[in-house]
């Protein structure tokens, strides 16, 4: 949910740097206002308390001691943070308990829900895509579609993790969802039963002899060996391939490690940078390079996006269109550019918080701009890899590319 939203991007290698200075800071502040709590009144003169921390301490007093219903410190400190984080991007957000372990299972690719991914833009929550094989995708929600009702909820004014909590449930439970599809400008009604979400981010098979098809449908842990086994099995099975078609349609995004592996597969050591991204911190620039050996040796390959495909999506889609390595064909992807850190808290809580932009090989931001294919072609865009125009016209590419 660009996304997500579960976790989608962080930067392993600055997570233990980001998370000490997070516990210290969200620890600092909590003893701050907790410990002024019982003093703020004759000490609003210190010097060592400033003045925006000692009006937030005495915002805290009046509302535990006067809001009509009792509020603990805790609450008001965890609403006051949620505050802060709304002024912020959309993908930006505080993760209370649930909300993280949410995040974490979605990461992972196993859990309970009706597999959407949410973005969240001046209080409208819009869906990037629905997931493979998953509820939300059978019943008919579309990329793009903006949810306004969850079980006759309206979702105006709440949180993504409200929004979030109230979608996801133990499968085999009921939800109905209002949603607005701007495509047509109605408002249509879906009821589905919650499933066990079980992600498969990687899935191949042969269109016609020599000519393979790859779809990934999200970017996981595991997304780059598993993209390996695939290649490895189809040609163990075909020998070696004369071209591939590979899937990113609705793709929502996922992990920036993830969407590296997958862009190296298919460039060798030589390609240089695959993605870089750039932030306030000079740790926060990074730097991404290819290391291994193409895997398919050179075979020409299509790359499918559409405007369900964000993010890690991008990333391979900007990498492997930089490099000349593949062509890539549809309609203008999502356009989300930015990299989220996941820094924990205390108390298994965590940030979420946008810290860098990524950028192409070229230097190319796509924060909402997106990747605009080489072919555009709009007529099916939807995930169904069955005898459409647009997988006829991508194996038409990959043998025009073999003949030339």
């Amino acid at each position: 949910m660009p996304g997500n939203e579960p976790i989608r991007e962080t930067l392993p290698k600055q997570r233990f740097r980001w998370a000490l200075l997070a516990t210290i800071v969200v620890s600092v502040v909590t003893g701050v206002l907790i410990g002024l709590a019982a003093q703020v009144a004759v000490d609003k003169h210190s010097p060592s308390n400033p003045p925006d921390v000692r009006t937030f301490a005495e915002v805290i007093i009046q509302i535990r001691d006067n809001y009509v219903e009792p509020r603990t410190e805790s609450e008001l400190i965890d609403g006051g943070i949620r505050g802060l984080m709304s002024g912020l991007d959309e993908h930006s957000t505080f993760l209370d308990e649930r909300a993280l372990i949410n995040l974490t299972e979605q990461t992972t690719g196993h859990f309970g829900g009706i597999g959407v991914e949410l973005t969240q833009d001046e209080g409208v929550f819009g869906i990037i895509a629905p997931i493979d094989d998953s509820p939300a995708q059978r019943a008919g929600i579309k990329a793009g579609d903006e949810l306004l009702r969850v079980d006759d909820v309206s979702v105006a004014g709440q949180t993504m993790d409200q929004v979030t909590e109230a979608l996801r449930g133990a499968p085999g439970t009921p939800v109905k969802l209002e949603v607005h599809r701007r495509s047509t400008d109605v408002s249509l009604d879906f009821a589905m039963i919650r499933a066990a979400i079980n992600v498969d981010s990687v899935r191949s098979r042969l269109l016609e002899p020599g000519y393979a098809y790859v779809r990934i449908s999200q970017f996981q842990t595991e997304t780059g060996p598993e993209l390996v086994q695939a290649v490895a099995a189809l040609q163990a099975e075909q020998g070696p391939l004369q071209g591939m078609v590979l899937d990113l349609r609705n793709n929502p995004g996922g992990v920036l490690q993830a969407s590296v592996d997958v862009a190296d597969v298919f460039l060798t050591d030589a390609a240089g940078l695959i993605v870089s991204t750039q932030g306030r911190q000079r740790s926060s620039d990074l730097r991404y390079l290819a290391t291994g050996d193409d895997l398919l040796d050179g075979a020409p390959l299509v790359v499918l996006i559409n405007k369900g495909s964000a993010s890690a999506a991008e990333i391979v889609a900007g990498a492997l269109q930089d490099h000349r390595r593949a062509v890539l064909l549809g309609s203008t992807s999502y356009g989300k550019g930015s990299v989220q850190a996941v820094l924990p808290l205390e108390h298994h809580r965590a940030l979420k918080l946008t810290t860098a932009l990524y950028f192409t090989p070229s230097g190319r931001s796509i924060q909402a701009k997106g990747i605009h294919p080489d072919i555009e072609m709009t007529a099916d865009d939807t995930t169904d890899d069955e005898g459409t125009a647009l997988l006829a016209e991508a194996v038409r590419q990959l043998k025009d590319a073999r003949r030339g």
